[in-house]
């Protein structure tokens, strides 16, 4: 497993980091970006907070795809979230692989990697790893905390767990729990990873192998839900695949499957399988309002001094619109002050990471103001 991470941090090593689940872990390693400089005041400081299958690669080059961080288009130089002007930090979230502690590092216990014997995280575990680099960095309290999709929970997570710690916040394309219909998809994932011969139970390290047929079809299902239909059928229709004519067999006949294949297969290459399993598993057990006597308002009433803003998209159907409105209503009903859009876009899900201007109008006011009103000197023009 590739685990070049650039910078890296340990902690919880003097007091070990107790997780949702009862379990314990000392020490934890982080990698982590930053971009920027923290100011005098400490009060420039972004937190990026990157979706399932992410990185902290938000505006660097990946060390192994080569590509260019994921949301480079907005973090940068000049750029909407000016790393002239803010600290900009993203962390690989605990559980995952490229430099975070989960399952494919070794178990001090053991000196072997932890495989499926890694304790179960949730999403709030998540955060708890994230509010210490924060002290590691000597970062006190954020500008702002935002996020998409998983990275939308994380600032959730922020919200009911470190409100004190944030002065303003971004939720893009989120839900506050996952509904049955999450769980199913992501189970369907699990299923195929851990049907693979190659799987071992876990151990697959252990043989120097690892199950990338079955992390390929847990790719591929997942990307499905990551568009819409209208974007499907723009890009590929039921166009053939470098032939003028069915051929009658298995192979990828459309050029829908042969996309899909290639989203698979390249997938395998930078994400580990059983991060893959700890990470969908702690999205499946997110539900902040069960926390809160079913009453999500309740769980945000410590985040009245924050400012929000909540951005849906109309054709995103794995955490639709309704969801997005779930939260804008209970951080109402807790007395947040909270701004809520839904943006017309046809690429479903992964409308948040792509070129929206109506996204980056919104946000370009938003992050303004939040600097504005959290002390620092803003250009209006």
């Amino acid at each position: 497993m590739n685990t070049d991470a650039g910078k890296t941090a340990v902690l919880f090593e003097s007091t070990p980091l107790t997780l949702d689940g009862g379990a314990t872990l000392s020490p934890v390693t982080v990698g982590y970006e930053t971009y920027g400089t923290l100011n005098a005041a400490a009060n420039n400081a972004v937190l990026i907070c990157h979706a399932l299958t992410g990185d902290q690669y938000v505006a660097s080059t990946h060390p192994i795809t080569g590509k260019p961080g994921w949301w480079e288009r907005l973090v940068g130089p000049g750029k909407l979230i000016d790393t002239d002007r803010y600290f900009v930090i993203c962390s690989n979230v605990l559980g995952s692989c490229l430099g975070t502690t989960g399952p494919w590092q070794d178990n001090p216990a053991t000196g072997k990697p932890w495989g499926i014997d890694f304790p179960v995280i949730t999403v709030r575990d998540m955060v708890r790893v994230q509010a210490a680099l924060l002290d590691h960095l000597k970062v006190g309290k954020l500008m702002m905390a935002i996020g998409g999709s998983m990275g939308g929970m994380q600032v959730q997570e922020w919200l009911t767990t470190y409100p004190e710690r944030v002065h303003s916040a971004v939720m893009l394309a989120t839900a506050p729990r996952h509904t049955a219909q999450n769980i199913a998809f992501h189970e369907v994932g699990r299923q195929a990873i851990m049907a693979d011969p190659d799987w071992r139970e876990g151990r697959y390290y252990d043989y120097d192998v690892k199950p990338a047929k079955g992390l390929s079809v847990a790719r591929m299902t997942a990307h499905i839900t990551y568009l819409s239909e209208d974007a499907l059928t723009a890009k590929f229709g039921r166009n053939l695949q470098e032939r003028e004519a069915l051929t009658f067999g298995f192979d990828a006949d459309f050029q829908v499957e042969s996309y899909l294949r290639h989203q698979g297969s390249s997938f395998v290459d930078r994400f580990d399988a059983n991060s893959y399993l700890y990470v969908t598993r702690a999205l499946d057990y997110l539900d902040i309002a069960a926390r809160h006597g079913g009453r999500l308002a309740d769980a945000f009433k410590g985040a009245a001094h924050v400012r929000c803003c909540v951005i849906s998209y109309t054709s995103d159907w794995l955490y639709p619109t309704v969801e997005n409105k779930s939260i804008v209503h209970a951080l109402n009903a807790a007395g947040v002050p909270v701004s809520f859009a839904e943006i017309d876009s046809p690429f479903g899900h992964d409308a948040f990471l792509l070129e929206v201007p109506e996204m980056d109008h919104l946000l370009t006011g938003f992050v303004k103001a939040a600097a504005k009103t959290n002390g620092l000197e803003v250009d209006d023009a």
